[in-house]
């Protein structure tokens, strides 16, 4: 996600309408019942899991609106069609390959992504077999369904309540969906990752810190490979390490492509990082409460992409490409697509939108972008100017 503003005072957040703060109130309530439920401290992914994900009260399944400038953040697909039309470019390689491949997004948001990517296919000459979408909020497939109503009728598409056990070919998509997986936040004691949790005391949720909850094994392997030391604070992510497990499993021959915002395992736990990176977005404004508003922010926490690499390869999967997202948006001709002959106006856009994608300051460094195949010997160029799979 693209913030438009750095870190808020409380002062400057605006207040919510009474709508919001009635279906706020009701996420509170659900969270307050599973925090007793629990015996008075829930695990924090739980937390995160029901604030982002519950069914009718989460934030990605309400109806609030949360992308674009009116909403709470700005990812690549919003800003306009470079973005995805560098990844068609990235697909249509791998679907010349694979017979009869296919492309399957995870968490297509407004649906920009998918039309952005089959319009430049259909330039290509590469469409696929299909388009398939995993998308858990209806309220999201109904925008999806109205984006991409005028590509439908030459691919089908098809939504997903989850993806297919096996037997898919073709291309996987993941545009900012690991970082909104929920997390397990730890923190060090006594050389030994203790689990956060959530209670609540006379101010509301407050954070809970307890030595003798659930055991989590991949925390204290964490503390131990990065020797992170007394009081360092983070997150680790079994679930996203699952789901990628879950693409080994379901892959039979093709690509897997995850665009996100994170860091190799030494970059993630590095000895000054010792807050983690759980942020919060609302209304264009980055912070670090996620006790704020329940049900109307999204939480989000960086990705170690170590951890992603290490878990494909054990799930079947080989590392194909690790890289910046301005060194694979450049390496697939991002600024001959930007120098098209067009109008003074849309040129001027266009500079913009490949200044926000690319430079440094933006999101050109901060997102990175990772390739993982299977029974596919194509090369990538995505990742010919830079590779830093190494580094993984």
């Amino acid at each position: 996600m693209l913030s438009t503003a750095p870190e808020a005072r409380r002062s400057e957040f605006p207040a919510p309408d009474d709508d919001a703060l009635s279906h706020s109130g009701k996420v509170v309530a659900r969270v307050r019942q599973a925090i007793q439920d629990s015996g008075g401290v829930l695990p924090f992914d739980r937390y995160m899991e029901i604030v982002l994900y519950e069914p009718g009260l989460g934030y990605y399944v309400s109806s609030t609106r949360k992308f674009g400038s009116t909403g709470d953040f700005i990812t690549a697909p919003e800003l306009g069609a470079l973005f995805g039309r560098c990844l068609a470019r990235q697909c249509a390689d791998v679907l010349k390959a694979v017979p009869q491949g296919s492309l399957l997004e995870f968490g297509a948001g407004s649906g920009a992504l998918a039309v952005q990517v089959l319009d430049e296919l259909a330039v290509l000459d590469a469409l696929p077999e299909a388009y398939l979408i995993v998308e858990l909020s209806p309220v999201l497939r109904d925008r999806q369904r109205q984006a991409l109503e005028p590509v439908m009728q030459r691919v089908p598409v098809h939504w997903l309540d989850a993806p297919p056990e096996a037997g898919f070919r073709g291309v996987v998509l993941a545009n900012e969906v690991l970082d909104a997986m929920p997390v397990t936040r730890f923190q060090v004691q006594g050389n030994a990752g203790v689990a956060a949790g959530v209670t609540e005391d006379a101010q509301g949720f407050a954070w809970a810190w307890a030595s003798d909850g659930c055991p989590v094994p991949v925390v204290d392997r964490v503390v131990q490979q990065y020797g992170l030391g007394e009081g360092y604070t983070s997150e680790v992510s079994p679930r996203g390490a699952a789901w990628i497990e879950t693409i080994g499993q379901c892959l039979e021959a093709g690509l897997l492509l995850v665009i996100d915002y994170g860091y190799p395992g030494a970059e993630y736990y590095h000895p000054e990082r010792t807050d983690g990176t759980l942020m919060c977005h609302y209304r264009h404004r980055a912070h670090g409460d996620p006790f704020r508003y329940p049900g109307l922010q999204d939480l989000t926490a960086h990705v170690d992409f170590s951890a992603m690499a290490h878990a494909g390869v054990a799930a079947g999967l080989e590392l194909a490409g690790f890289t910046s997202q301005d060194a694979f948006l450049l390496s697939m001709g991002i600024l001959d697509l930007a120098s098209e002959n067009r109008d003074d106006g849309t040129q001027l856009r266009l500079v913009q939108e490949l200044k926000q994608l690319t430079l440094g300051s933006e999101m050109g460094e901060s997102f990175k972008v990772l390739a993982m195949v299977k029974n596919t010997e194509e090369s990538l160029a995505g990742f010919s100017l830079r590779d830093r799979a190494a580094s993984l």
